[in-house]
């Protein structure tokens, strides 16, 4: 696999500073590998933001298990499926890694997961979105944490389609993710009573002027553009949304994954009445609060945490906590063991709350359905959702014998 010689170097020199795998077994050093995007769209989505997550749930868990020692290393593999398995790759069998967190991209993700799984490896999932990850593509070594397309699409389309908004028109990037999104959303906009009048899947990472396609969705005459993306084109794609005069009270947008922050950079005059959906809020409730106080001072400034920062807090706490329950040495032996020993104690943090890991790796937590207030609505830069509906846990995961997880027994 092609590997650039920028993150060639970065990988081996953080093998070269890793302690032999068997001291670092003895010492109970147990070593998280962040495979993020620190340079291109997503890199405010997830990036610096992914790392600081990790390094509070590393902090939080030396803190409650004495002699437990933690290192938290990145990596950029800039969206390129070749690169990231390269250097899932490396880390699990130079770096010492004993578990993978983030990756946001699915078809990023899909590759590390076939290394994680080839390796017996963990792979903790916080970014990326195809639900093929817990169905044809799941593996007893993954767990998929924060969200998927099932999830988001169950939320974002169905309750639209309740609202009477019935017909769509998709804009949606040209990758797994993408294509994972408006396929499951379309099902459920379908089961509804909607109906998707059409769709364009743009060139990724490469576009950035949306405009021809907004201006197909309008004369499409549809009731809602839906954009199945993330990041950088989400916002592109509604800021040039408003210059054609979408969205408001004809032509609703729906943002089928969106983050708090792409709000706050949008501002709240252009975002004001999308709907979106995350698992976590920073300000809904205390524990999510406190969460988000603990977790500032290594964010960056002025920035709140996101449902990806608080899935890369909330995944590698549990695994943590796996990891104290059976014993460092014991955990990094198998990475199947350790995912198992994960689904069989209850999850519960600050950040998404009680929950449950499910056979196929799924994590069961609720969905919410926010709407972007109002300038007048608000009260602060960063006070930016209501909550509109909520999934309950169980309904926002795809019914397990749907998935076709194939090392799931009847």
């Amino acid at each position: 696999m092609p590997i650039d010689r920028r993150t060639l170097l970065g990988s081996a020199l953080a093998a070269a500073a890793i302690p032999a795998r068997a001291r670092a077994a003895a010492s109970g050093t147990i070593r998280l590998g962040v495979l993020t995007d620190l340079s291109g769209p997503y890199r405010d989505t997830a990036g610096p933001g992914s790392v600081a997550g990790t390094q509070q749930a590393a902090a939080e868990a030396m803190a409650a298990f004495p002699g437990l020692q933690v290192e938290v290393l990145q990596a950029d593999h800039q969206n390129k499926p070749d690169i990231g398995a390269g250097i899932a790759r490396a880390w699990f069998d130079q770096g010492g890694v004993d578990a993978i967190v983030d990756v946001p991209n699915s078809a990023v993700g899909l590759a590390v997961a076939q290394v994680a799984r080839e390796k017996d490896k963990v792979f903790l999932i916080t970014g990326a979105g195809t639900a093929d990850l817990t169905g044809k593509r799941c593996a007893p070594t993954t767990v998929h944490w924060t969200f998927d397309t099932y999830m988001l699409s169950r939320s974002n389309g169905g309750a639209l389609v309740k609202a009477g908004r019935k017909t769509w028109f998709f804009i949606t990037a040209d990758y797994a993710f993408g294509h994972a999104l408006q396929r499951d959303a379309t099902t459920f906009i379908e089961k509804a009573g909607g109906q998707v009048l059409g769709g364009i899947a743009y060139p990724f990472p490469a576009t950035t002027d949306f405009s021809a396609f907004l201006l197909q969705a309008k004369a499409s005459g549809a009731q809602v553009v839906a954009f199945g993306n993330a990041g950088r084109d989400t916002i592109n794609c509604i800021k040039q949304s408003r210059e054609f005069g979408l969205g408001g009270s004809k032509v609703a947008l729906a943002a089928m994954l969106m983050f708090i922050g792409d709000v706050h950079a949008l501002g709240i005059e252009t975002a004001q009445g999308l709907t979106l959906t995350e698992t976590f809020y920073w300000d809904l409730n205390d524990r999510t609060r406190a969460f988000t106080q603990r977790v500032a001072p290594r964010m960056p400034a002025d920035w709140r945490p996101n449902m990806e920062h608080a899935g890369c807090y909330a995944a590698p706490l549990h695994y943590l906590k796996a990891v104290h329950d059976m014993g460092a040495a014991e955990a990094v032996k198998s990475g199947s063991a350790a995912v198992a020993r994960m689904k069989a104690m209850p999850t519960d943090d600050d950040a998404f709350g009680p929950g449950r890991i499910r056979e196929d790796g799924r994590k069961l937590h609720p969905a919410y359905l926010f709407e972007v207030k109002s300038p007048a609505e608000s009260r602060g830069s960063w006070d930016l959702y209501k909550l509109a509906v909520t999934t309950p846990a169980e309904e926002a995961a795809r019914p397990l014998a749907e998935g076709g997880c194939g090392f799931i027994r009847p």
